[in-house]
């Protein structure tokens, strides 16, 4: 039986995360303290002692989680027989399967996060989560909508949350629950994740991601974009720069696993969402989440 390590995406973070690994170990005070060189500010200090609205700031956020989970995978010293990460998460998996240096997947989150935020500014949009339809379903209506509405994130059976311009969602939601969704609930979040509107920021983080070096994994990373196991680092590169515009197919990630026989899943950083996304596609998987040492 394979064990997978997965990480979380945004809205995992919470005060104090990381805390403890930064005080209990040496090795991770040192990464932390090279995380707040890098971005040229304190992270750590908001991290730790933050409130709910500091860690919301879109600066904070991204490379929050991100350090959390690879710190942690760091101090553990994991060694999976494959990755995955949920969005913002693909990242943090990136670095602890050795595609990704430490230094080189901080800048590109922080670059990330930064160029979604101008993003949103600029193509105002949000998302909502469509329960208890079939994804086809799901497909079938936002395809029928006027305006910008996509399936971004296929979370697990009877759960996607559907992404586009405020109109757009509106009018879906609307149709959905027409069409026997349970609920449609629009989400807290400040743009169109995951949707066509979120180009500008895709063609900014190519640039940046040009310039990085991609390393062969140490095992096998599923992606967000096609779901299937990658280890060669160009089409790595490929599917991280298609990821902002692309949907996360976390269900088929999942399924795709426990089918080339993961049944151990580890998910390492802030939160337990994935463990109980994971549990919902199989039932049988064996899960745990870890925020600490």
């Amino acid at each position: 039986m394979k064990h997978a390590y997965v990480f979380p995406g945004q809205g995992a973070q919470y005060s104090g995360m990381g805390k403890d690994l930064y005080e209990n170990s040496a090795e991770a005070k040192a990464l932390f303290e090279q995380a707040n060189e890098v971005l040229g500010f304190r992270i750590t200090d908001i991290m730790f002692e933050g409130s709910a609205d500091d860690l919301k700031q879109t600066k904070v956020t991204q490379p929050a989680v991100f350090l959390h989970s690879v710190i942690l995978a760091n101090v553990l010293g994991v060694k999976p027989d494959a990755v995955a990460g949920h969005s913002l998460g693909e990242f943090s998996a990136l670095v602890a399967s050795g595609a990704l240096s430490f230094e080189d997947g901080l800048k590109l989150v922080y670059k990330r996060a930064m160029a979604m935020q101008k993003c949103c500014e600029s193509q105002p949009g949000g998302m909502a989560a469509i329960l208890s339809l079939d994804d086809e379903v799901v497909e079938k209506v936002c395809a029928e909508i006027d305006g910008v509405v996509v399936a971004a994130n296929y979370n697990c059976p009877g759960q996607l949350v559907v992404s586009g311009s405020d109109e757009a969602v509106d009018a879906a939601c609307a149709k959905l629950k027409e069409a026997g969704a349970k609920r449609a609930l629009r989400l807290p979040v400040g743009g169109a994740f995951h949707s066509p509107l979120m180009e500008a920021a895709r063609i900014e983080l190519e640039q940046a991601i040009a310039e990085v070096e991609f390393h062969t994994p140490t095992c096998p990373i599923y992606q967000n974009v096609d779901a299937q196991p990658q280890t060669n680092p160009e089409v790595i590169k490929q599917n991280i720069i298609a990821q902002l515009t692309a949907p996360v197919r976390w269900t088929q990630i999942v399924r795709n696993m426990i089918a080339d026989e993961v049944g151990e899943f580890t998910e390492l950083g802030p939160g337990a969402v994935l463990q109980g996304l994971i549990k919902k596609v199989d039932a049988n998987a064996v899960v745990e989440s870890k925020a600490t040492m």
